[in-house]
């Protein structure tokens, strides 16, 4: 009890200094939790457009993107017909372009697809696309930032396009896509005859398996992947993951950097009570503890106060208009967890240094240190 009292007396003495500290551990986890949290609640929205309804995705094998991904009609005509699979839905990935907005995510699909079956129509009636090639549904959000309503015609890319329908879904990459039909988004995307992906379900999950075995044996371009296979595979995915981790590790170094020269000064300004504690019978094992459990200290309250600044932050980023729908804030256990283990292993690692100098102070040259 007496050894924590120290501890906390020798860090409200430098309150500003600790502070710092604690601001620049708590800036650190802030920024790592926002990054990772908004950066895997998109790759779980990506995710989700491929899992709708589905169990399985079948695309072409060693792509480095799904747009790239070509899979021939003949391929879902086949899949189609084999006795365990309930439906397979080709879907066909395509950016497309309006005068404000360069980059709109395309989805062309056929009537029967679950994103057009399963949507909340805000306008139009499901039964009419597909009807004419030149009829486009949009999300919700597309069509405000296309200013378009129902029956009007829309420029995008080289061609104009009639809205018979706006649809709302749970997806922000959906609900700011363009919906076409499959024919029609392989003419404007001259890939006449395929898809990127088929998305597949199952009449029993028992045979996924056996799916993806036929799917290598009858298609060796084509590679199926039940949908937590693909989101542990997919490169994209991995990309994402590893920038994510490694901005946030970026951050907590700095952090890092933060303590060490706080422990630093700290030691330097407090030789003469150090040397004071060393004739009084402490040991280096009890000097050094006393230096890392005020670094533990100030990591632990700066990961606090980052978390709470994360979530906040978070939270303020859902209620963005603009951002509506792509903010995902479902914060995971392991990410909170990760974040403060390395909260904790980077104060740490900032009082290595510091430590190790207080206990090479020798008590008797300390006394005369000015």
């Amino acid at each position: 009890m007496i050894f924590l009292k120290l501890i906390v007396t020798n860090l409200r003495r430098h309150r500003i200094r600790s502070f710092i500290s604690i601001a620049g551990i708590a800036f650190s986890v802030a920024a790592m939790l926002t990054v990772v949290t908004i950066l895997q609640g998109a790759i779980g929205m990506f995710s989700g457009i491929l899992s709708s309804d589905s169990e399985i995705i079948v695309f072409e094998r060693n792509v480095s993107d799904l747009f790239f991904s070509n899979v021939p009609a003949a391929a879902v005509e086949e899949i189609s017909s084999w006795p365990m699979v309930a439906h397979a839905d080709p879907v066909l990935f395509g950016i497309v372009s309006s005068a404000d907005h360069p980059v709109i995510t395309c989805f062309g699909v056929t009537a029967a697809d679950a994103r057009i079956r399963k949507a909340t129509w805000l306008a139009g009636d499901r039964l009419a696309f597909a009807q004419h090639s030149d009829d486009v549904v949009l999300g919700e959000r597309a069509a405000e930032f296309l200013g378009a309503k129902l029956d009007d015609h829309v420029p995008i890319g080289h061609g104009v396009f009639h809205v018979i329908g706006i649809l709302k879904t749970s997806n922000g990459f959906e609900d700011g896509g363009v919906f076409m039909p499959l024919n029609s988004a392989q003419s404007f995307f001259h890939k006449e005859g395929a898809s990127s992906v088929i998305t597949v379900k199952l009449r029993n999950k028992d045979d996924a398996a056996l799916f993806k075995a036929m799917v290598k044996a009858t298609f060796p371009n084509l590679i199926g992947l039940e949908d937590a296979e693909f989101t542990r595979s997919y490169s994209q995915f991995r990309i994402l993951k590893a920038t994510a981790w490694a901005i946030g590790g970026c951050g907590l170094l700095m952090g890092g950097l933060g303590v060490a020269n706080t422990m630093i000064m700290s030691v330097f300004t407090r030789i003469r009570e150090i040397a004071i504690l060393r004739v009084c019978g402490f040991s280096n094992t009890q000097i050094a503890a006393m230096i890392f459990g005020e670094s533990t200290v100030v990591s632990l309250f700066g990961a606090a106060l980052g978390l709470l600044t994360g979530t906040c932050l978070l939270l303020v980023l859902k209620q963005v208009p603009v951002l509506h729908g792509y903010v995902d804030v479902t914060i995971q256990p392991v990410v909170v967890l990760t974040v403060i283990l390395l909260a904790l292993l980077t104060g740490i690692a900032g009082a290595l240094y510091p430590a190790a100098y207080a206990m090479r102070i020798r008590a008797v040259e300390a006394l005369r240190f000015e």
